[in-house]
């Protein structure tokens, strides 16, 4: 049996978004129509979570104070995983970030440039203001506030993607937010690079992985046009953007869960970022300024010896 390489890509999210297929020969119209079905799973979530666009669901959610909204069950689960997060990390994760991201700049849709401005809305609110029924599946927000999900989001569609896709061997890559099933085209264990921060050609370390997602948040991938020193890891509790980090890997069994934890290690810090993630019983990597890593327990059986540190 003849086995191909199947790979597609398309701009969605703000990032080029890649799916890569190994499956036989004789099955190349399954195959391209179900990656063509992947692909329309992260439109869904773009046009359900974004913050950049006016008529998105989350969008009209957050003109609706003080009063049950009744939400759709993507848009629920996204919501409900966010606040969980942040529960976790003490609110150093919060889905309200999106009024002190938008005076840091971070305004614009990845399309077309046009400002994305909610004149209305203020930034005294919480993810403990957020107040959701499960039973109902309501919405409640108990204050003004601009919701942004791009730390789960992403990582939702690429799940979501993956489970939509019926083959054992498989990649898709949102941005450098990976998850594989299975081997690679070579039948080998699938090689993941984690990004140089300032040579966007070279990896700091490679992982050998499979059936896990790999995300990496970093300090290098969106910045202020004007004030390169401010990125878009907010931490809700500080004005600050400055990291003692230039980045942070997180390995986990779903994208959701890696890109919500590398996130909130990022943010952490080096010490309690490690901290975090081996409490979540999840491995990763991160990288201070001077490329110095901070392994978390059990990363070594995942590491390419092509590292350059």
């Amino acid at each position: 049996m003849s086995i191909k390489t199947y790979s597609r890509s398309v701009l969605c999210m703000g990032t080029t978004v890649s799916i890569q297929v190994i499956a036989p020969q004789s099955e190349e119209a399954n195959v391209l129509h179900h990656i063509s079905k992947a692909f329309t799973i992260f439109k869904t979530v773009e046009t359900t979570c974004s913050r950049f666009d006016a008529k998105s669901e989350v969008m009209k959610l957050i003109r609706h104070i003080k009063e049950p909204v009744a939400v759709s069950p993507l848009l629920f689960e996204a919501l409900h995983f966010a606040i969980l997060v942040a529960d976790e990390t003490h609110g150093i994760f919060d889905p309200t970030v999106g009024k002190q991201l938008e005076k840091r700049g971070f305004n614009e849709h990845y399309l077309d440039g046009k400002l994305v401005q909610v004149n209305e809305a203020v930034d005294s609110g919480s993810y403990k203001d957020i107040v959701l029924n499960t039973h109902k599946k309501t919405v409640l927000l108990q204050k003004p506030m601009i919701i942004d999900l791009g730390a789960v989001a992403k990582g939702l569609a690429i799940d979501l993607a993956a489970h939509s896709l019926p083959y054992q061997h498989f990649m898709i890559n949102a941005g450098g937010d990976i998850l594989v099933k299975g081997l690679n085209q070579h039948g080998d264990l699938w090689k993941v690079g984690i990004q140089h921060p300032q040579i966007q050609t070279q990896s700091l370390l490679t992982l050998r992985v499979t059936d896990t997602a790999v995300c990496t948040s970093g300090n290098y991938a969106r910045k202020n046009k004007t004030q390169p020193f401010m990125h878009h890891l907010v931490n809700p509790l500080s004005p600050s953007t400055r990291s003692s980090l230039m980045s942070c890997t997180a390995i986990a069994p779903s994208a959701m869960l890696a890109d919500a934890l590398s996130t909130s290690a990022f943010i952490l810090g080096a010490e309690k970022g490690v901290n975090l993630l081996n409490d979540a019983d999840v491995r990763g990597v991160l990288f201070d300024s001077s490329f110095t890593p901070f392994f978390t327990s059990d990363m070594e059986e995942l590491m390419n010896d092509d590292h350059t540190f």
